[in-house]
């Protein structure tokens, strides 16, 4: 057992007074120990499993093709419907003036794993039933949409040459695609004639059951799109201000829009490459995501109760349990890093999790973020655990076994004053975004327990 021990001496005096001719005068010091006892000699194990799909809970769209040594070949399309503005101001707007429908794809720069250059096509078919729900990265387009029904197709790069210095400036890149006339009086058409079809995502949909969005030509590259929209353009018939005359303005709305109100998937396909399968079969404990693998591992928990029953007394109080986990960047030519974000969460509660768009409770389920500096995963917040393992007779494997699975955190700030400003984490999605992956080694995790005990000398 490799501990720090702590004495920390209390004294407490107890002294006999006498009254008349009494001479004995006597006394007594009680002495009470508190020791500290911090323990770093336990050891976890863990193995790679497969994770052939995650369910979909993000905005987040991925579209493109890569194909890297290292990792392997990775390609993602996806469908997805639009929630759409609650109101159209439709003042002066027939459905005549309706001129055209833009999507647009907005990308955070440096949101791309591969050659920003490189040209690329993607293709949009209209929708023509509803998504299913819940939906998964393995689904499969065929049948929810007609392939000789196109709405556009285009080529597209992902990067600000020959762009101007305005928009070669701006921390985002736009991706436009024309849509078709049609579906932009159909739209609008639609809210003309009753306008409570675009108050409810599900009446929306028997309007507009959304798009399908496939990859038509190259590889080299996948974006990460962090908001899809699209806008509308029309014009609208009013009256000049400074002549009175009647006049047209020509203006435009982005009202449809991807939110998490609506169903929206990445269709994946990924083939691990050889480079990572070997690693696995050496015993090696890889992470490679989206999709791919996972890591399952084995918490030493009855080592870790009985290390404390043993070296504690009567008043003992647990204070800390931590474990930090080694990462290995995996050395690639599309510098497909670490996942930001891992979720250590019991393997029996994983499923539940997800389905029930749970947070960490930090008994059960827990995460870290990459540290890229010291290259770990630091899980610091594990006493509540141990403090339910205490209170069972006995453990199962269903207590003690994790896993280790790639997740996306989104942040809420609180403005509850002007001068403070609070962030927390609002949820916890299977990580569906660009591809990443790590090796992990578990073995050599610092798991520290620390505990203090009092005992009692006469």
């Amino acid at each position: 057992m490799k501990f720090f021990r702590f004495v920390l001496p209390l004294f407490a005096g107890a002294i006999m007074g006498a009254c008349g001719n009494t001479s004995n005068i006597g006394g007594s010091i009680l002495t009470d120990e508190i020791v500290v006892v911090m323990d770093s000699s336990f050891v976890a194990s863990g193995f790679s499993v497969p994770e052939s799909r995650v369910q979909s809970r993000t905005t987040v769209q991925l579209l493109g093709i890569v194909e890297a040594k290292e990792y392997g070949n990775f390609s993602s399309e996806f469908v997805t419907q639009f929630m759409p503005a609650g109101e159209i101001d439709t003042v002066g707007v027939p459905l005549e003036n309706i001129d055209s429908l833009q999507l647009i794809f907005i990308v955070p720069n440096g949101a791309i794993v591969g050659d920003s250059i490189v040209p690329m096509g993607l293709n949009v078919y209209p929708l023509d039933k509803q998504l299913p729900s819940p939906i998964y990265s393995d689904f499969d387009a065929t049948g929810y949409y007609n392939p000789n029904d196109l709405y556009a197709s285009r080529i597209y790069a992902c990067n600000a040459l020959n762009e101007s210095d305005s928009v070669a400036s701006l921390d985002y890149r736009y991706l436009f695609v024309k849509m078709p006339n049609e579906l932009a009086k159909k739209l609008y058409g639609a809210y003309l004639e009753n306008p409570s079809v675009y108050l409810s995502p599900s009446e929306f949909t028997k309007v507009f059951p959304g798009i399908y969005v496939s990859n038509s030509y190259g590889s080299g590259r996948v974006m990460k799109i962090g908001t899809s929209i699209m806008r509308l353009h029309f014009r609208r018939n009013g009256v000049s201000a400074s002549t009175g005359n009647d006049t047209i303005y020509n203006e435009f709305g982005n009202f449809y829009a991807v939110t998490p109100e609506i169903i929206t998937n990445n269709n994946i396909k990924y083939q691990m490459s050889e480079n990572l399968e070997a690693l696995i079969g050496e015993g090696r404990n890889i992470i490679s995501a989206p999709t791919g693998s996972e890591v399952e591992l084995i918490f030493p928990a009855q080592e870790i109760i009985d290390t404390y029953r043993e070296g504690s007394g009567t008043l003992s109080v647990v204070n800390t349990l931590s474990m930090s986990i080694p990462a290995k960047e995996i050395s690639n030519e599309y510098n497909i890093n670490p996942p930001e974000n891992l979720l250590l969460i019991l393997k029996s509660k994983k499923e539940e999790f997800f389905l029930q768009n749970n947070l960490n409770d930090n008994e059960t389920s827990f995460y870290a973020t990459y540290d890229s500096k010291n290259k770990r995963y630091d899980f610091s917040s594990m006493r509540d655990y141990l403090l339910m393992l205490l209170e069972k007779e006995t453990l199962t494997p269903e207590d003690y076994t994790f896993v280790l699975t790639p997740i996306t955190l989104n942040y809420e700030t609180n403005n509850s004053s002007y001068y403070y400003q609070s962030t927390y984490v609002e949820s916890i999605q299977p990580y569906v975004e660009q591809p990443a992956m790590v090796e992990l080694d578990v073995k050599k995790s610092k798991i520290i327990l620390t505990f203090t005990r009092q005992s009692t000398k006469n």
